[in-house]
């Protein structure tokens, strides 16, 4: 029997009657009390602690994520994160004192962090709980109404999230809106004072190009192909181990920051081969198409996208270990490819997938020509021992962040600002750098009206033109602009 039961419609009309909903509330000033803060971020807590099962239940159903990695890399991060801002929240909103200078003496002058209003978070299916949930902490210890969208490839954690919050936040300055394109779509069209995105570079373009039409601020978190660098005067265990972690321990390599590709030279490629092999096997077993441990291919299209990469003639007989495929599980073993093409389109793309190729240079300084050569990637590792050439790596090679002897461990240092440069981002967050992603730093100057100088009102005379020339000029100001720091608030 057919059902009567219509989907809500959800387009711009209740786009639009959804956000002015959002924004009456954040006009009354809601949101910019500490307290309110506090409340929300302590609701995040308790529904991770509360729902902690059927948060890693959604996760399973939308990935096949082990119960640890859910909970490692997901949940305890989320939790981690509300924690910090709880900590850190008086801090972070009260005014900043900054110096002035003797053009404007007497006076005092501080730098006031206020909420930028309404906000959007369109977040990315391979986190889907922490990639979500993570720039809202950031919008809400920022004094933000949200409205959080999440990724319909993950519907399982989508349609969770949309209970729990609902549930557990206040709805009348927090929502979320479920759906495809066309919710993005209507979303998109609104004016908006920040909109947060994670995913692509294509549908980072389309988000740009609508938030230009408001002159919306954007952070975009993409991606890029992150490379690792090995060197030969390693712990070759301890470094092969901590690449299997970043790679096929982050999701099976459907990670942002996930290692994209290695480079070695020629007469080590052998040894750190063997290594690899070595230690996929005691992690995933000799058929790792039936470990527990491994994420699955999120979906068919992007199964069918890896299959490509394989399927390209240029890296035909490159691979020296994995490439098993399950197309009904939606999963392909670890694979490692020895000496693909520079011009190869597992080469040409981000990978975001269980298949690492190896690069092999003569010299490892060769391998900063490689990098350098491509799209400023999201995260860069390096492995030696070499001071120098840690040195000439962080030096020489631009990305979003760098990790020496290991790999995505930066990710969970909440006082490094985690983001991209060039194509593998705009704009950064984790712990404070979240706060301030969301804030305005609004400036803000005291004076009294004592000390009001006629020097700087017309009539210009000489003697005034020669006052003024010496006190912007940087001779007096530039000597006594210090002092002006040691006035009382409010001078």
């Amino acid at each position: 029997m057919a059902s009567n039961t219509k989907k809500k419609v959800f387009g711009s009309e209740e786009a639009l009657a959804m956000v002015e909903e959002l924004r009456a509330a954040f006009d009354c000033g809601k949101t910019r009390g500490c307290e309110w803060r506090i409340s929300q971020l302590k609701a995040l807590i308790k529904l991770s602690e509360e729902h902690e099962k059927e948060i890693v239940q959604a996760l399973h159903s939308d990935l096949s994520k082990s119960e640890t990695e859910a909970f490692v890399q997901e949940i305890a991060m989320l939790k981690n994160s509300s924690k910090v801002a709880l900590k850190e929240l008086k801090h972070w909103i009260s005014p900043e004192k900054v110096k002035t200078s003797l053009a404007t003496f007497p006076s005092s002058a501080e730098i006031v962090s206020e909420p930028l209003g309404v906000v959007l978070v369109i977040s990315a299916w391979n986190y889907p709980f922490l990639l979500s949930l993570d720039p809202v902490i950031g919008a809400i210890a920022a004094g933000n109404a949200v409205v959080l969208k999440p990724s319909e490839i993950a519907p399982a954690t989508s349609s969770l999230m949309a209970k729990l919050l609902g549930d557990y936040m206040d709805n009348s300055c927090i929502r979320v809106v479920e759906g495809a394109v066309d919710e993005t779509s209507a979303l998109l069209e609104q004016k908006w004072d920040k909109i947060f995105y994670t995913g692509n570079g294509r549908v980072a373009r389309v988000v740009m190009a609508a938030a230009a039409k408001h002159l919306t601020p954007v952070v975009l978190e993409l991606g890029g192909k992150s490379p690792v660098v090995v060197d030969s005067n390693i712990n070759l265990k301890v470094a092969t181990r901590r690449i299997i972690a970043g790679k096929w321990g982050c999701n099976n390599g459907q990670a942002c920051i996930s290692p994209d590709y290695v480079i070695t030279t020629k007469e080590y490629a052998p040894k750190l081969v063997d290594a690899l092999k070595t230690e996929l096997e005691k992690f995933y077993g000799k058929n790792p198409l039936e470990s527990e441990d491994l994420s699955r291919i999120v979906n068919s299209n992007h199964f069918n996208r890896l299959k490509k990469l394989l399927d390209d003639d240029k890296v035909s007989g490159k691979i020296v270990h994995g490439g098993k495929k399950d197309e009904i599980k939606l999963k392909i073993s670890p694979t490692l490819l020895l000496d693909v093409p520079r011009d190869s389109l597992i080469m040409s793309e981000e990978i975001f997938g269980p298949l690492l190729p190896i690069l092999t240079v003569d010299k490892l300084e060769e391998s900063f020509v490689v990098i350098n050569s491509g799209p400023k990637p999201l995260a860069a590792y390096i492995f030696t021992n070499n001071k120098k050439l840690k040195e000439l790596f962080v030096r020489n090679i631009s990305a979003g962040g760098v990790v020496v002897n290991d790999t995505t461990l930066h990710l969970a240092v909440h006082t490094l600002p985690f983001g991209g440069v060039g194509e593998s981002g705009v704009g950064a967050y984790h712990g404070k750098f979240s706060f301030d992603a969301f804030s305005h730093k609004k400036a803000v100057l005291y004076r009294s009206f004592i000390g009001d100088a006629s020097v700087r009102y017309p009539p210009y005379t000489s003697t005034k033109q020669r006052l003024l020339k010496a006190l912007i000029g940087g001779g007096i100001l530039g000597v006594l602009s210090p002092t002006c720091s040691n006035l009382p608030p409010k001078c």
